[in-house]
C-alpha cells in the first residue's frame, strides 16, 4: 500500500508540473503574441490604402481598394521599394470609399540619400488636377519632413521639426488630417513623436476614378512628376480617419494581414519577427 501511495503520490507531482509547465507555455506564448501584435487593430476598418512589397504580394495593396502598383524605374526587392531620382512608383485604379476629409497618412522607410529634395514615400493625388497631400521630404527646408500640398494650402513648417542626420535607419513617419469646420488640422509624427502641429488650408477629399497613390514624386501633374525621394520603403498605408498619437505608436510595419473590403485577419504568418 505505500508503495502504491508513493506511486500514485509521484504522479501528481509529474502530472502536476507537466500541467503547471503547459500552462506556463501557454502563458508564454499569449504574452509574446500580445506584445508582437499590439497595435495590429488600430482604426483597421478604417484602412483603405496598405502596401508591404513583401514576397507575393509586392504590387498589390492589401485592402484591394487600389490596383496593383506599377514600377516606373522602381524596384522592389527583399520586401522594400526601392525609389531614387526618376525611379518611383504610382497606383490608380481605386474602388472604395472617398477619401477624407479625415485621414492618416503612414510610411516606414530606410533614407539612403539626405541631400535630395521635394520628394515623398507616399502622397495622395488628384488624377485630373493639382491638388494632393503628401509626406514630403526636404523641400522648404533641408533635411526636414513637412505635409506637402498643392500651392502649400495645407502647409507650414514643423515646429520643432526633426533635422535627418543619418542614413539607413528605419524610421517611421505619419501626418493626421482632421476637419476643423472646413479647415485641414495636422499633425506630423516621426517615430511617434509630434514634430508638427498647426491648422491651414481647405481640407479635401479624393473620389474613386480621381484619385492615385504615388511613392517617390509628391505630385503628378498632367504626366509630369514632381519631386524624388532616395529611400527603400518598408510599409505605406492610408487611414480613412485621424490616429492619433497613441494609435500612431502602436503601429507595427508589415504585420498586417488585410483581406479585401478591410477585413482584419492578424495570423502567425504575418508577423513579422526582428
Amino acid at each position: 500500500m505505500e508503495k502504491t501511495k508513493e506511486y500514485k503520490g509521484k504522479s501528481t507531482v509529474k502530472y502536476r508540473r507537466n500541467a503547471s509547465a503547459s500552462i506556463s507555455l501557454v502563458l508564454c506564448l499569449f504574452c509574446f503574441y500580445s506584445s508582437t501584435a499590439i497595435g495590429q487593430n488600430e482604426k483597421e476598418d478604417d484602412l483603405i490604402g496598405h502596401w508591404t512589397y513583401e514576397n507575393g504580394v509586392e504590387h498589390k495593396d492589401l485592402t484591394g481598394h487600389f490596383g496593383d502598383i506599377e514600377l516606373r524605374g522602381a524596384e522592389i526587392k527583399d520586401g522594400k521599394l526601392h525609389i531614387s531620382d526618376n525611379k518611383w512608383a504610382i497606383t490608380t485604379g481605386y474602388k472604395g470609399p472617398r477619401i477624407g476629409p479625415d485621414k492618416t497618412l503612414v510610411a516606414w522607410i530606410y533614407l539612403d540619400n539626405l541631400n535630395v529634395t521635394h520628394g515623398a514615400p507616399l502622397a495622395v493625388n488628384k488624377s485630373s488636377g493639382d491638388t494632393f497631400d503628401a509626406i514630403v521630404y526636404a523641400e522648404r527646408q533641408p533635411k526636414r519632413w513637412m505635409a506637402g500640398s498643392s500651392f502649400f494650402r495645407r502647409t507650414q513648417d514643423a515646429v520643432p521639426g526633426y533635422e535627418e542626420n543619418e542614413t539607413g535607419k528605419l524610421i517611421q513617419l505619419a501626418i493626421s488630417y482632421e476637419d476643423d469646420g472646413g479647415t485641414a488640422k495636422i499633425v506630423i509624427y516621426r517615430n511617434g513623436d509630434i514634430i508638427g502641429n498647426y491648422t491651414l488650408g481647405p481640407i479635401v477629399s479624393w473620389v474613386e476614378g480621381d484619385v492615385e497613390a504615388l511613392f517617390g514624386p509628391r505630385a503628378l501633374i498632367n504626366g509630369k512628376a514632381y519631386g524624388s525621394l532616395f529611400a527603400r520603403v518598408e510599409d505605406t498605408r492610408i487611414y480613412n480617419a485621424v490616429l492619433n498619437k497613441d494609435e500612431i505608436g502602436n503601429l507595427v510595419e508589415n504585420t498586417l494581414d488585410v483581406q479585401p473590403n478591410g477585413k482584419l485577419a492578424t495570423t502567425w504568418s504575418a508577423i513579422k519577427l526582428r
